[in-house]
């Protein structure tokens, strides 16, 4: 085997040694993400500890504070995992798009996350119940700063005439507020609705109603699914 040949498959089988690590890593982060969301939402931020989030992940104690130096640390990490997946929904609300079409993406991926990260919203919830005290800086700027800018892009919808003139700040209240309850209240939606769970058919249902009643608020009909 020539020399260059030697080097590609050792630099292959590095990139593959890599490859296997990072994976590796991100089935253990998954694990004690997971872990620490039930954790948390079960016990908050005091009652939590870092012995126990290790122990429903199946990890030592040890193993868990290589990848989280501190439970603040963990619980940071939590909050700003299910903070990027809400945002990252909003990916479609953009100078040129539709607003209907827009928005009710928006509302649906909202919905999905309430039905597939019901625990990590609580965890959020209980949070701003008790003022934010560890999340306040992020919420005042990062939160804030990602608000103005997409309600800019709403102000030019409006200017445009493309959508009614309503407060857009108001209107990701509203949104966050329709949506995120299928997740933090879902055990009182159940009872009413009969349930011990809900089912996929009143996600279904609610993010339709949502979208409608949204839209209709707006001046937007609501596009076919």
């Amino acid at each position: 085997m020539s020399s260059a040949a030697g080097d590609e498959a050792s630099t292959d089988a590095e990139d593959s040694q890599l490859g296997v690590r990072a994976r590796s890593r991100a089935r253990i982060e998954a694990s004690i993400r997971k872990a620490a969301e039930e954790v948390f939402a079960e016990m908050g931020f005091e009652g939590a500890s870092t012995s126990l989030i290790a122990k429903r992940a199946g990890l030592p104690k040890a193993n868990l504070h290589y990848y989280f130096k501190t439970k603040n640390d963990l619980y940071q990490f939590v909050l700003r995992d299910i903070i990027e997946l809400w945002l990252n929904t909003a990916q479609e609300i953009q100078p040129d798009s539709d607003p209907a079409t827009a928005l009710a993406h928006y509302i649906g991926q909202k919905i999905d996350l309430a039905r597939d990260r019901p625990i990590a919203s609580r965890v959020f919830a209980n949070e701003v119940l008790h003022g934010a005290p560890r999340f306040d800086r992020f919420m005042r700027q990062d939160l804030k700063d990602w608000v103005e800018r997409k309600s800019a892009i709403i102000e030019e919808w409006i200017g445009q005439g493309k959508i009614d003139r309503i407060d857009p700040k108001h209107l990701f209240f509203m949104i966050w507020s329709t949506t995120q309850t299928y997740a933090d209240f879902a055990t009182q939606i159940a009872a009413v609705l009969g349930r011990r769970e809900l089912i996929e058919n009143d996600y279904q249902l609610a993010a339709s109603q949502i979208t409608r009643i949204i839209l209709k608020g707006c001046g937007l009909k609501a596009p076919e699914a």
